[in-house]
């Protein structure tokens, strides 16, 4: 077990004494629905089975300790619960602490300090959610160790609060939902402006999801998705000069092409258009699944792709590299980058037979024309966060 390595570690460095708890919280990987979240749009994301394990244990003082198997070469990182601010040079355990912070915004205030040892098996900027993986779990550790009153919906929106307030990226509540929310087998619709969301069961007869990871990393704060944010915003201003809407995701495609000429900037109308259209696509996916129709969510997925390329530049050679020789492999059903985008990863849905050919072919591509390699991964549906022992 996984688990169980990460307690040895803790116990090596920190001691065996007093109540240690275990938890892990998922990844997620979104199928279909990108930028649509922070547009009050629907996604359609679920939960993985990698994610993030934490071993932690409450102190008599206010110190922190972190120490992170992913990160060895920092070594224990030690802060206070006291005065609990965003560091500059802005190492990892700025996530779980912009959590302890949040709670403390909320009314909660962490009184003491904590031992923690993280590992996480999902690829650091990857786009799999690993920062969110991290605020879920360590939400998740607070409400149990200090009895915080609290549900999983909570945890999503505490979450996001952090990342926003705490470390400065404006995202929008999909990943931190989908891993609070994730429950096996079953891909979350939600729609983002209202949090009103449904279960719908992933059923991929003889077909698995395969994750494509670029291995080009890529950092959230500092990569063009708060431009892109901003540029949304400002084309629904200028939309609301002609109809009334709280958001671009309550636009259909027939409405935005009737006013999308008071946009006045053409990129912004690009980046508005993505917007509308990838919304619509999401809810015809779920459809889709709902009738057991996977060809036509695949081609829905691919055509995610191209928007999130074309209108809304966000995917580069990388990434497009992964889905253009994805497209190519037979027995792919669709394929499209999935999370902010800039690097990440790419999401497949691939019949059983063609797995072995799409990683062996996808791979061979991609490093010829990138120069390096890519790391797949075939992934299965999992829960959210849990504690372990």
């Amino acid at each position: 077990m996984v688990w169980e390595s990460v307690l040895e570690k803790f116990k090596e460095l920190f001691g065996a004494e007093g109540e240690i708890g275990v938890y892990f919280a998922p990844g997620r990987v979104n199928m279909i629905g990108e930028h649509t979240d922070y547009n009050g749009g629907h996604v359609f994301p679920c939960a993985l089975t990698i994610g993030t394990y934490g071993v932690a244990r409450k102190r008599e003082d206010k110190k922190l300790r972190f120490y992170s198997l992913n990160f060895e070469q920092l070594g224990v990182i030690e802060s206070s619960v006291e005065n609990l601010k965003p560091e500059k040079e802005a190492d990892w355990t700025n996530y779980p602490k912009g959590v302890m912070w949040a709670f403390g915004e909320k009314g909660m205030k962490v009184e003491q300090g904590m031992d923690i040892v993280l590992f996480g098996n999902i690829p650091n900027g990857s786009g799999l959610s690993s920062s969110a993986s991290v605020e879920v779990l360590t939400g998740y550790i607070l409400k149990d160790m200090f009895g915080f009153d609290v549900t999983n919906q909570d945890l999503a929106l505490i979450g996001q609060y952090s990342e926003n307030k705490f470390n400065g990226v404006n995202c929008g509540i999909m990943d931190q939902f989908a891993i609070a929310m994730g429950k096996e087998g079953h891909a979350i619709f939600l729609d983002t402006a209202t949090l009103k969301y449904e279960y719908a069961p992933i059923k991929l007869e003889n077909a698995k999801i395969v994750i494509s990871c670029s291995n080009k990393k890529r950092g959230l704060g500092d990569s063009k998705y708060n431009e892109r944010r901003s540029e949304c915003e400002t084309a629904l201003a200028e939309i609301q000069k002609v109809i009334s809407v709280n958001s671009l995701g309550e636009l259909t495609e027939e409405q935005f092409e009737a006013h999308k000429d008071a946009i006045k900037d053409e990129v912004r109308r690009k980046r508005a258009k993505h917007a509308v259209y990838e919304n619509q696509r999401t809810i015809k996916a779920v459809e889709a699944l709902q009738k057991n129709d996977v060809k036509l969510f695949g081609e829905l997925m691919n055509a995610s792709h191209v928007s999130l390329r074309d209108d809304y530049e966000v995917t580069g050679i990388e990434l497009d590299t992964l889905v253009e020789e994805a497209w190519k492999v037979e027995g792919v059903i669709g394929s499209r980058m999935t999370g902010a985008g800039f690097g990440g990863c790419t999401v497949s849905i691939v019949k059983d037979e063609a797995v072995d050919t799409f990683i062996k072919e996808v791979g061979a591509a991609y490093e010829a024309k990138i120069g390096y390699a890519a790391d797949f991964y075939v992934v299965e549906i999992g829960d959210g966060p849990v504690k372990l022992a």
